[in-house]
């Protein structure tokens, strides 16, 4: 039994066209793992404290494993990629988030779903309506394209292949 699982992957610190491209590739390699659709890559202004702009994608898998396992396993694969938690919101190599699990709604200490902050991101709702603008966000009963029109979306900029 799948389900069906939405997740934002964001980079500012080296090459990170390369580094999203290899976590994907890496993500579709893990086992009861697969790769269902995946956006285009995003330019986007950093949030925080000054640093790079970041590069921004979303991609829909199809997963055999609970949410929180996923979690450690995207956890484990930001720090294969150098990922270093020292500030909150501070640059990063690799930044990858569970936004949506099937319609799960989870309030933990260490998992939310879906992410509590994913309504207010263009960053995040602009990829994720590239491939996903039919799913409903399940707090608030909004498909994603309905949730992208009420966002600013004046800083993100498609990037071209």
């Amino acid at each position: 039994m799948s389900n069906k699982c939405a997740v934002a992957l964001g980079s500012n610190l080296g090459d990170s066209r390369q580094t999203l491209a290899a976590a994907v590739e890496h993500l579709a390699q893990i086992p009861g793992v697969s790769l269902h659709a995946q956006s285009s890559l995003y330019r986007t202004k950093a949030v925080g404290p000054p640093q790079p702009d970041y590069l921004n994608a979303c991609v829909v898998l199809l997963v055999e494993m609970p949410p929180q396992l996923l979690l450690e396993t995207l956890a484990k694969i930001e720090t294969q990629f150098g990922r270093v938690r020292q500030e909150r919101w501070g640059a990063r190599s690799l930044d990858l988030d569970i936004l949506l699990y099937d319609d799960l709604i989870l309030n933990t200490p260490r998992l939310q779903l879906p992410h509590p902050r994913m309504r207010e991101r263009a960053f995040v709702l602009v990829p994720l309506a590239e491939i996903a603008p039919d799913w409903v966000e399940p707090v608030s009963g909004w498909a994603i394209a309905e949730l992208l029109q009420r966002v600013d979306c004046s800083d993100i900029h498609r990037l071209l292949d």
